[in-house]
């Protein structure tokens, strides 16, 4: 297991009463010892980058502050000085009953170096939160760390409690929203302790091995595929003291867990506790980035939202979650769409068009730009007609007249886009030149720069030493100033995985194309993993129909609200029909549903949205189902292929009338004429629906009745058709 340090475990209290004693600690890692952020990293610490322009260190010292964290322990390597003087000159300074305190080093390169030293210094007394500074939650504390302390007080050997919370993977991408590997986890539903980790599947193989012992020592384990590493822990003092005995540890997940999992010596245990209803997420990649903005900007992250870290003063909230400064100078023309956030000082010129993005503060938009889903920093300058979509753009960038960024462009520090030059899609570009030879993200899994040469760089680009761009502006059109990074062979994937801008039609299909059908069932030794991630042994037979049938019910409400997830992602992101369409088609497959479930469930989650909107009256509710149905009945019609189908939307309807929309009960024959007036249900499906219900019970027909009118006149207008005919 490498080298091992002689009597490194001394300093580990096993007193419970002790423990107690001490004030809740944390160890925050500032350092993201990650190569994906680059180039922006070159120049600035991860930590430090705005997210909904507030430092993204912000969210993660407020969420610890309010979890009755009092003590916590900032370390940080690459831009350490950045780090240092930010946290000094700002509130975190000076916070009563909430210490912040940094551990610098330039040295360390790995998470496991970042904790070898924190061991050595002697500052952990206790157990310990363990998270970066990149996380944005709003989770309690308490009940998992009492569960961690329970567990303790048992088994000495509990050292570690993982927080985790559903997120099933697309099966197109088999990657998270957050743009993360799907991830599996064997986890025992009992006690809730981890049993294997694996965020590196060889999907190519289609099946992933677990070892046999782990089924035959647990009587029961499921294996989830629909689960998030929040990748917030808590910690015993030994996790440390663990790390120093194990110079081969250096990744968090990737080493030291895996290691604990397959130690059968020491045995120590790791756990799980599963948050349901409240936020946890790490901004890893740019896709997380975009992700987690957006979940903020929609107040899922509440109090951790703006408007609360700001004040109220500072930023107001509008309607359709617009958020904008009290000094913004906007145009009369321009127009502003749903979230969207606009920072102080920023003016906005004529007939500009902005939606879904962040504007950060003093930055000059000229007229008839149009932004749609960008993150637009501080102090940029955007002349008249650019046009930027899915980009990120760094302090002090330029735009001069004309300019295009196309989806997935990353501007770093300072770059200057000629006029009328177009960057092309998920292009990078620096004042920094690319580095020669590419760093792979396996090596430097935490290192920024580890030469220091990146920081070195940043310096001079801050201070009065400016790099010599002399010879690069053809590379971004006249009066351009930057590179241009190329993107490597074999690395054009990563970039649109990772990207803000949305995955590309074409892409989906083929990796559509390319799916196996038959991945619903994995078979490893003789065990059989269905769907649903549930570990079954030809020993147990293939079970009783009622069981089946059971099985089937959970399938489709899992189903159900994969779909709702989705088509509500489509709404909030303005995502296109087309591609939402390719979305459910893939949950489809996953779920081994047919084409009129997924009709059921869009038509379930068209109805509930419209339920769930704004409304005071009868006539407003009617009035969001009319906008919903008008804006989305190409999704919905994409999977009601015959008359059955439209029927089976309708007994949809009325289940919901009885159930989870009674608000609609009194607007069924409206709704029905509403789905008629669209062409979502044609007169033969109605017709045959009321024909069907005149034989049901009584009790079975209240909306048949409710109907009567509307039905008639459907009858009438089909005879006088037939008489023309004839």
């Amino acid at each position: 297991m490498g080298a091992q340090k002689k009597g490194a475990t001394a300093r580990v209290s096993e007193d419970p009463e002790e423990l107690a004693r001490h004030p809740l600690q944390a160890i925050l890692l500032a350092d993201s010892f990650t190569t994906k952020f680059r180039p922006i990293t070159l120049e600035r610490p991860k930590v430090l980058l705005p997210l909904v322009n507030i430092p993204m260190i912000n969210y993660t010292l407020a969420w610890l502050e309010s979890a009755g964290v009092e003590e916590v322990f900032v370390f940080c390597c690459a831009h350490s000085k950045q780090v240092i003087d930010y946290l000094e000159s700002s509130e975190w300074s000076s916070q009563p009953n909430f210490s912040v305190t940094t551990i610098e080093s330039h040295n360390s390169i790995s998470a496991g170096d970042a904790l070898r030293l924190i061991y050595e210094r002697n500052v952990i007394h206790g157990d310990f939160v363990l998270i970066s500074g990149d996380t944005v939650s709003n989770m309690s504390l308490t009940q998992a760390l009492q569960e961690h302390k329970d567990r303790r007080k048992k088994d000495a050997n509990a050292i570690m409690t993982m927080v985790v919370k559903q997120s099933k993977p697309s099966p197109i991408t088999q990657q998270s929203r957050l743009g993360t590997d799907e991830l599996f986890m064997a986890i025992n539903p009992v006690t809730k302790q981890l049993l294997y980790y694996e965020d590196k599947a060889e999907y190519s193989k289609g099946f992933i091995s677990l070892d046999k012992t782990l089924i035959a020592d647990n009587p029961s384990v499921i294996l989830h595929n629909d689960k998030q590493d929040c990748y917030i822990d808590i910690c015993s003092q030994e996790v440390l003291s663990l790390f120093t005995d194990n110079f081969d540890y250096q990744h968090l997940r990737r080493h030291f867990v895996k290691g604990l999992l397959v130690d059968d010596i020491m045995g120590y245990k790791i756990f799980t506790h599963e948050i349901h209803s409240s936020y946890a997420a790490r901004i890893d990649n740019f896709r997380s980035y975009d992700t987690i903005s957006k979940d903020i900007i929609q107040r899922w992250t509440y109090p951790f939202v703006p408007d609360v870290l700001c004040g109220s003063s500072a930023i107001k909230v509008e309607r359709q979650g617009t958020y904008r400064a009290s000094d913004v100078t906007l145009s009369r023309s321009a127009q502003l769409g749903s979230f969207i956030f606009i920072g102080q000082g920023t003016k906005i010129g004529n007939d500009t068009k902005i939606s879904h993005s962040v504007i950060g503060e003093r930055c000059t938009i000229g007229s008839n730009v149009t932004i749609e889903g960008s993150y637009i920093w501080n102090n940029v300058t955007i002349e008249d007609g650019c046009q930027l979509r899915n980009a990120i753009v760094c302090d002090g960038v330029i735009l001069k007249s004309g300019a295009v960024l196309q989806p997935g462009v990353i501007l770093s520090f300072k770059v200057v886009v000629g006029q009328q030059f177009v960057v092309p899609a998920y292009s990078k570009v620096s004042l920094l030149q690319q580095p020669t030879q590419q760093d792979s993200d396996e090596e430097l899994e935490y290192a920024d720069s580890t030469s220091g040469t990146g920081e070195l760089r940043s310096d001079k680009l801050n201070g009065d030493i400016a790099p010599d761009l002399s010879e690069t502006a053809s590379e971004l059109g006249t009066g351009g100033v930057g590179y241009i990074w190329k993107v490597f062979e074999g690395a054009y994937d990563e970039e649109w995985r990772h990207s803000v801008a949305p995955i590309p039609t074409d892409k989906l299909v083929k990796l559509m194309l390319d799916r196996d059908e038959d991945e619903e069932l994995l078979t490893q030794d003789g065990n059989v993993i269905s769907a649903s991630g549930e570990l079954k042994t030809d020993s147990d037979g293939n079970g009783s129909e009622d069981d089946d049938n059971e099985d089937s019910r959970d399938d489709y409400v899992s189903f159900e609200k994969e779909v709702e997830a989705t088509f509500l992602r489509a709404v909030h992101e303005n995502v296109k029909v087309d591609l939402a369409v390719l979305e459910v088609n893939a949950l489809r497959l996953s779920y081994n549903m047919a084409s009129v479930d997924c009709g059921g469930a869009i038509f379930y989650s068209m109805m509930k949205l419209a339920v769930e909107s704004p409304h005071n009256s009868a006539s407003e509710l009617h009035r969001n189902a009319a906008d919903i149905g008008t804006t989305w009945q190409k999704l919905l019609k994409s999977f009601l292929h015959d008359i059955d189908e439209e029927i089976e939307v309708i007994l949809k309807f009325e289940e919901m009338c009885l159930e989870s929309a009674k608000e609609f009960a009194a607007l069924f024959p409206q709704i029905l004429h509403l789905l008629y007036d669209k062409e979502i249900l044609q007169e033969d499906a109605i017709l045959r629906w009321a024909d069907e219900k005149e034989g049901a019970d009584e009790s079975d027909k209240v909306f048949l009745k409710r109907s009567e009118k509307f039905i008639q006149w459907l009858r009438e207008a089909e005879e006088e058709e037939e008489e023309e005919d004839e």
